[in-house]
């Protein structure tokens, strides 16, 4: 199936001419291009109808979670009938193996895994292995250890209407590939037989597999409600493709020589610490590895199998790790595209990530390793190097309104026909131009802001304040919440995620008319209301104040009319020339633009729509709470197993269990981590 993108708009302002530009280098096969978008210019549209045009498949990368939930929803609408995915890691909380010499502490790993984000991992490496029309959206998680895709690819069992199968033999390869048997319930990645009926979930879909067996024969394939095991389709399925449940399947065929290459480097290993008169590490060693083997012997997997990938992949000492990089580039094999296609978002943040997250892996491997808890093979299980990634992606689109100087480069320097390595889309569909800034000196700033903010809100709009300290942040909010004229907010780091959506909608509701903060750039604020944006202390040269950060900052204000920027600085920096020489740039090339195509600028307006991450700020309407005061509790600080019953205790976990995975299915990442917290403090 092609790609086709589906949306109500057309492309406008100077999307059009960045359209044909990145899709004709992507053509010529030129690896490396930067999109320059200003805030609200519609840099996800440009990259959805570049990918329309050039139908390849793509990976976008984006720098958390979050953002990558954000991306995902956004292509997901723009591709409804073609395979868009969700990448990122599995985990609500992850504590790598570790250990401490200085203190003699060794930390065990120790993981929560959000189940619906592992079956959208699942879901994206079936897709890749399946469709040609993919899309993944992941966080830099892409570039660790995942499992060879041939052999992911070589345990699928197909199965078929009438087919002549003993329903012993399918038992057995649901087992080999990581499906366990529950004969209670049935619940992903597991299965259960009732007599002749096997009822199968496989791990990557939201539906049950009935499949009935007479004798030998499979008789019918059924996909059935898990809920209420209706059947879904009106028709039964002629025959059905199941993956495995687990990205890491150890190679049963060669698993006795794989354990004889353990052994021997197990043997080597514990010589060489011997050696070392290091008697305790090695004895350490030698338990760690005979348990690890096994329980793969035994169970086909273990926790912490990821260790011995290097061994289970036939890779050699060095050798890079297979990611989801390598089921990319086997989709575009498989279905004879030239390449695939990689985004990075928000480049100036999320290659930073990409090349340091090798050097911090390594560093905590080689402790356990010198101290006996793995084999030096664990160096292995790692994140691909820069290098690695960069020959892995043959084809990249860097996105974001201030590319750092490294992918500019990038760019630059790369041989292009068709355009000078960087392609800027500076007009918004709407006209608005980019903010007029002000420099005022910092002697009275604070008095001075005071009356700009009295002038906004009689004109019934917003500003933003940014400071350099928690400190100043908070007596500036004290000092400005003592002005009858208008309402402040502050918003910091230690207020979480939920509360600082409330806060922002509370600002674009009129229930506050400032937010003082101090570094505001990293919320991603789309504030249409706001038309003042304020940096006191601007020419504080550092990370608060470099050219990247004033850029964000004063980016706020483009999504108003009448947005101004005042910076209030007695000495200009090259951060601050830097940063008003582009805004300058920009607004000159808006007007010209407009001019030329008779367009009025206009001002966003953009409703406040109904929150993915939802929570009512009275905690009486939280329905945790509400499942707390049952028990005699105000809030999760009160929770005491001890006054629980065994019964009521099970009941109330499986129901804070149950909202957790609801909460987690409907992207709301931060209170199902309040419901998992709940539970843990009741198990």
């Amino acid at each position: 199936m092609n790609f086709e993108l589906v949306s109500a708009y057309e492309p406008s302002g100077d999307q059009p001419q960045a359209i044909s530009k990145l899709t004709a280098a992507v053509e010529k096969n030129v690896p490396h291009q930067v999109l320059l978008g200003v805030t609200g210019s519609g840099k996800t549209y440009t990259i959805a109808k570049t990918i329309e045009q050039t139908q390849l498949p793509t990976l976008v990368v984006a720098h958390n979670k979050t953002l990558a939930a954000q991306l995902y929803q956004e292509f997901r609408d723009f591709f409804p009938k073609n395979a868009v995915s969700y990448f990122v890691s599995y985990y609500d909380y992850y504590q790598p193996e570790a250990y401490i010499p200085q203190t003699d502490t060794y930390i065990e790993k120790e993981t929560s895994i959000n189940d619906e984000i592992d079956k959208l991992r699942l879901s994206a490496t079936t897709n890749l292995l399946t469709r040609e029309d993919c899309i993944v959206v992941a966080s830099v998680s892409c570039l660790y250890n995942l499992g060879s895709p041939v052999e992911y690819g070589k345990n699928i069992l197909q199965l078929a209407k009438d087919q002549i199968i003993d329903r012993r033999t399918v038992l057995t390869r649901l087992v080999g590939m990581q499906y366990h048997r529950n004969p209670s319930t049935i619940e992903r990645g597991a299965f259960r037989v009732l007599g002749e009926v096997v009822h199968l979930w496989p791990a990557y879909e939201d539906n049950l597999m009935k499949l009935v067996f007479s004798g030998n024969v499979l008789k019918s394939i059924t996909t059935v409600d898990p809920i209420n095991f209706e059947p879904i389709h009106s028709k039964p399925v002629n025959n059905i493709a199941i993956y495995p449940a687990k990205h890491y399947i150890a190679n049963t065929t060669d698993q006795k020589e794989i354990f004889q290459l353990i052994r021997a480097d197990l043997a080597s290993r514990v010589k060489q610490l011997k050696s070392e008169n290091k008697i305790l590490e090695a004895a350490r060693l030698e338990q760690r590895v005979n348990y690890d083997l096994e329980m793969i012997e035994t169970l086909g997997f273990v926790n912490g199998i990821e260790n011995y990938s290097r061994y289970f992949d036939g890779r050699t000492i060095g050798e890079p790790p297979y990611t989801l990089l390598d089921y990319l580039h086997y989709n575009a094999m498989k279905f004879n595209k030239p390449n695939y296609l990689t985004v990075i978002d928000e480049s100036h943040m999320t290659l930073p990530q990409i090349r340091g997250m090798y050097r911090g892996d390594k560093a905590r491997k080689e402790v356990l390793i010198d101290y006996g808890f793995r084999l030096p093979a664990a160096l292995d299980n790692r994140p691909l190097t820069w290098n690695e990634f960069m020959a892995r992606t043959p084809q990249t689109i860097y996105t974001s309104a201030t590319p750092s100087e490294f992918e500019l480069s990038l760019a630059k320097t790369t041989p292009n026909p068709v355009h000078e390595g960087v392609v800027e889309q500076l007009v918004r569909p709407t006209g608005l131009l980019d903010p007029e800034i002000e420099v005022r000196p910092i002697e009275g700033q604070v008095r001075n802001l005071n009356e700009e903010i009295k002038k906004r809100v009689a004109l019934g709009q917003r500003a933003l304040v940014t400071v350099l300290t928690k400190r100043m942040a908070e007596d500036l909010a004290e000092y400005l919440g003592k002005q009858e004229e208008y309402k402040v907010a502050y918003l910091h780091s230690e207020v979480e995620t939920l509360d600082r959506s409330d806060i922002l909608d509370s600002l674009r509701l009129g229930e506050y008319d400032v937010l003082v903060g101090i570094n505001l750039l990293r919320e991603g604020l789309d504030l249409p209301e706001v038309s003042l944006v304020a940096v006191l202390d601007a020419d504080k040269e550092g990370f608060l104040r470099s050219y990247t950060a004033l850029m964000q900052i004063m980016g706020r204000a483009a999504r108003h009319q009448e947005g101004r920027v005042i910076l209030y600085a007695d000495r200009m920096t090259d951060s601050l020339n830097k940063a008003i020489a582009e805004v300058k740039r920009r607004r000159k090339y808006q007007e010209k633009f407009n001019r030329a195509h008779g367009i009025s600028p206009t001002s966003i307006i953009k409703p406040i729509r109904e929150k993915l991450l939802r929570r009512e700020r009275e905690e009486l309407k939280s329905p945790a709470a509400a499942l707390l005061r049952g028990f005699g509790w105000s809030g999760p600080k009160d929770i005491d197993p001890k006054a629980l019953t065994p019964e009521d205790k099970q009941k109330l976990v499986k129901q804070l269990t149950k909202m957790m995975r609801e909460a987690a299915k409907n992207w709301e990442f931060e209170r199902a981590a309040e419901y998992r917290d709940m539970v843990e403090k009741l198990s």
